[in-house]
């Protein structure tokens, strides 16, 4: 019986062995490795936050890149960057394009209703700057009262404080920008994040800072409101680098780190860091600032259009007329502005024509404001197309209208202003009214250079309110009611002037 008990025993225990083996290898096997994170941000908007490494171009670097890759060893899970326009970061977070956005993405109340933020993982601070021989002003309440012009960037809080105040603006798309407008006199100070101030103005000799920083405010992750679970895990995450020292560690690294940064370890909600209410974002709050953009839409196209004519018919003339030299400048000149875009044709003007300027110490000024670069640049390219369209519709006149005026004892230029060229507008007005339609929508690139104009303004507005599908419709309307009446105008023109039809 005792040999029976014992072997029965040993059985039980190989049993039992047995069952904790399959059950390890069953465990292993479910222990499928969890996906990689996806995390988006912008990596044109540049350090200190993401940017190409010029070392190693195929390589990242910037503060959020190392905080990236802390989160993803506390969690144990692999974070893969990809590229995403800065301006669709929440819109494409709510399409589910990727995991979570980490850009310098401000928490604000409008925000916080239509994405899950994280714990605040930095403290940011506005700060002002100047050139370095300013002595007009000493903070931008002082600059308000001079009649002062600060840059900054869209959709930002400096953009929401400079509104709050009442601070003329020119907003930019770019962190670089500002500070070398107002290098070259353009501006009379900056306002951006601490962090972009110190990467990018603050070692430049010719700007300064000005005052101590202000109106801190948080930095956090965003996530979608469905996915708290994942959202939990990196509060508890930031939380662990911020006891252990780690977030310190980066920060110092990149020089961001200071005394604001303390509050890290103050056990913050995510309701307390809503330091801005939810702003109005009501038809009579909105309307009224895209019929500005509008308005500036209307100018710049009227001006550029007429620039554009007038050049168009001398160069169209002096390729009909002028001797061999004057027509081949001519071509070349057509051929050469049909050939390049307007988009660069915009950022030599504007950047290009004052850092040559500067290169050769010539005594004038090639500083242009944003309206007279965009306004330049669209009435020389502009100016490549009339020219083509006032030359078709010129040769298309018989000569034997010619012939008709001289015989009459007209002159040459008498019988082209008085018989050639009304004859020649009923062929020119439908090409030229496309080309005056055309440029109201081309009119939406001078954003490149600080000029907000129609479609810009509702960039700004749409990217603050989330409300996409409703401004852009108001938007659209304010095209249509721009863009239809010329097409009315042109065929009765064409009707009043002969037999167009």
């Amino acid at each position: 019986m005792r040999f029976v008990a014992e072997r029965f025993m040993v059985g039980v225990l190989l049993f039992v062995c047995l069952l904790g083996v399959s059950a390890g290898e069953a465990d292993d096997a479910s222990a499928v490795p969890l996906p990689p994170l996806c995390w988006a941000a912008d990596s044109e908007g540049g350090a200190p936050y993401i940017s190409i490494n010029p070392e190693n171009t195929g390589q990242y670097i910037g503060f959020e890149v190392e905080l990236a890759e802390a989160l993803g060893k506390e969690l144990g899970r692999k974070i893969e960057y990809v590229q995403y326009d800065f301006k669709s970061l929440v819109p494409g977070l709510q399409r589910g394009d990727f995991d979570f956005a980490m850009n310098g993405l401000e928490v604000t109340a409008d925000r916080a209703k239509v994405i899950r933020f994280s714990k605040p993982y930095y403290v940011y601070t506005l700060q002002l700057m100047v050139r370095a021989g300013e002595s007009r002003f000493d903070s931008l309440e002082k600059c308000k009262e001079i009649g002062g012009v600060v840059g900054t960037m869209e959709d930002t809080a400096a953009d929401r404080l400079l509104d709050k105040l009442g601070v003329a603006k020119r907003v930019f798309g770019n962190q670089v920008e500002p500070y070398n407008d107002l290098e070259l006199n353009r501006l009379d100070a900056v306002l951006l994040d601490l962090p972009i101030a110190i990467y990018y103005g603050k070692p430049r000799p010719k700007l300064k800072f000005l005052g101590p920083p202000r109106d801190p405010g948080y930095y956090a992750i965003g996530f979608r409101k469905n996915q708290e679970a994942l959202a939990v895990q990196f509060d508890a995450a930031i939380d662990r680098l911020a006891r252990k020292g780690e977030l310190r560690n980066i920060y110092e690294k990149w020089h961001l780190w200071n005394d604001e940064q303390e509050r890290f370890f103050g056990g913050h909600n995510i309701e307390d860091v809503l330091l801005d209410s939810a702003r109005d974002w009501s038809f009579s709050r909105y309307f009224p600032l895209l019929l500005r953009g509008a308005a500036v839409t209307i100018q710049l196209t009227v001006i550029s259009m007429l620039v554009a004519m007038v050049l168009g018919l001398a160069i169209a003339l002096f390729r009909l007329y002028g001797p061999s030299p004057v027509r081949l400048a001519a071509v070349i000149y057509i051929e050469f502005f049909r050939g390049i875009p307007v988009l660069l044709l915009l950022y030599f003007l504007y950047y290009g024509l004052p850092g040559i300027a500067a290169a050769h110490h010539w005594s004038y000024s090639m500083n242009l404001q944003p309206i007279e670069a965009a306004v330049l640049g669209f009435g020389l390219n502009y100016a490549a197309y009339q020219a083509e369209i006032f030359r078709g519709g010129i040769a298309s006149i018989p000569l034997g209208q010619w012939e008709a005026g001289a015989s009459l004892g007209m002159s040459r230029l008498h019988t082209f202003r008085r018989i050639i060229l009304p004859q020649a507008v009923r062929v020119i007005l439908p090409p030229t009214t496309n080309d005056f339609v055309a440029l109201f929508k081309d009119t939406s690139i001078v954003s490149i250079i600080a000029v907000v104009e129609l479609t810009k303004e509702y960039q700004i507005l749409a990217k603050s309110s989330l409300k996409y599908l409703e401004i852009g419709f108001v938007t659209a309307m304010l095209y249509l009611l721009m863009a239809v009446p010329l097409g009315y105008l042109s065929r009765y023109l064409e009707r009043r002037w002969g037999k167009g039809r």
